[in-house]
């Protein structure tokens, strides 16, 4: 019997994560010149970082020799939500909550459900607590509400909810999100990740972190690398109620989140500037995309985010000419939609590189 064997069997029959392709991977494998190649793949802000989060990194270097202290992130996350700091999780990347989630709340003999098509982090961090994994299937490409309510089970424990969802891009008003709340027995925890929620139109916007009070069965997950522009840096953070907060807390790993990101996101988090220079440009590049798409024929899904995906044939084959273009994008084959590809929305000149690479891939 090898070592590998002796691995627990859920542990080994989970599918590692598979990110977008970076650039210097595909410089390597076509003989791009970097400089040349477009990633429009893993949904980062074509802006970069806030101009005031770059300052207080490059400050912070200078203490990177002593270990993190989270207070004050913490604090100015606690007062932007309107909670109190002991209600705030933070994660080495938002990934690193929802896995919180699961490890306090999963176990084998326990199950969770999520929906067909929704982010590939919710089986990987469900499977690999040993419990069971209910997967939905899909409603319009997004999540069933209806059909998950249906799906609860004695022995569920948790619920995954992506609104905006990824890959799809489907959104779920808040009215049916909070209908489903009420409807969910107490003992269920519900964890909604808004990962994409500052790109939604503010009339679509609800502030979601005050209905912990009336369910304390929820869990808010948010992240500082899609608009904040942070990817690099890792950090997300969790709103709970103050007990189920103190679980994650429990179980989280001591200065899971470094001093540069610590610095970099407690900055960034009030340049109002900066998050609406970075809404105004996914909105200008939302239209040009969606409008090159329809221009060549091809069906999509309303995007709600930061990205577009459309429906591409031999998806496969598509994105293989991309790639020969030097224009990365997502294949998503992955997520049970392999006619499908997805799409950042990325600079002007970006989205119209794209659209021209996708006209002659097509």
């Amino acid at each position: 019997m090898s070592l590998v064997d002796q691995a627990l069997p859920y542990v080994r029959a989970i599918s590692a994560y598979q990110p977008g392709k970076p650039i210097t991977e595909l410089a390597r494998e076509m003989g791009i010149p970097v400089d040349s190649i477009v990633k429009l793949a893993s949904n980062e802000n074509p802006l970069g970082m806030s101009p005031k989060a770059k300052k207080a990194v490059l400050a912070a270097i200078d203490g990177v020799e002593r270990y993190p202290d989270q207070f004050d992130l913490i604090k100015a996350v606690a007062a932007k939500a309107g909670v109190a700091p002991g209600q705030v999780v933070l994660g080495n990347g938002s990934n690193d909550v929802l896995d919180l989630a699961a490890r306090v709340f999963l176990a084998p003999g326990r199950s969770a459900i999520f929906a067909q098509h929704a982010f590939a982090v919710y089986p990987l961090a469900t499977l690999s607590t040993g419990a069971e994994l209910i997967a939905v299937p899909a409603k319009n490409y997004g999540h069933d509400l209806a059909a998950m309510r249906a799906a609860i089970r004695p022995e569920t424990r948790l619920i995954w909810i992506a609104n905006p969802n990824n890959p799809t891009g489907n959104f779920l008003p808040y009215p049916e999100v909070r209908a489903f709340l009420e409807s969910v027995p107490k003992d269920v925890v519900v964890v909604l990740d808004e990962a994409y929620n500052e790109y939604l139109p503010p009339a679509d916007r609800v502030d979601t972190a005050s209905w912990i009070v009336d369910f304390p069965n929820l869990i808010v997950c948010r992240t500082m690398s899609k608009i904040y522009g942070l990817a690099g840096l890792r950090i997300g953070y969790a709103l709970a109620s103050g007990e189920v907060a103190d679980l994650m807390n429990r179980v989280r790993q001591p200065f899971n989140v470094n001093n540069l990101a610590l610095a970099g996101a407690l900055a960034a988090l009030d340049d109002d500037e900066f998050l609406q220079a970075s809404y105004e440009l996914n909105q200008r590049g939302m239209a040009q995309i969606v409008a090159g798409l329809e221009k060549l024929g091809l069906e999509y899904i309303k995007p709600h985010g930061n990205f577009v995906t459309f429906k591409a044939g031999d998806a496969a084959a598509v994105n293989q000419k991309l790639l020969q273009q030097g224009v990365i994008v997502r294949p998503i084959g992955g997520y049970g939609l392999p006619e499908w590809l997805r799409v950042t929305i990325g600079s002007a000149p970006e989205n119209a590189r794209f659209i021209e690479a996708l006209e002659k891939a097509l």
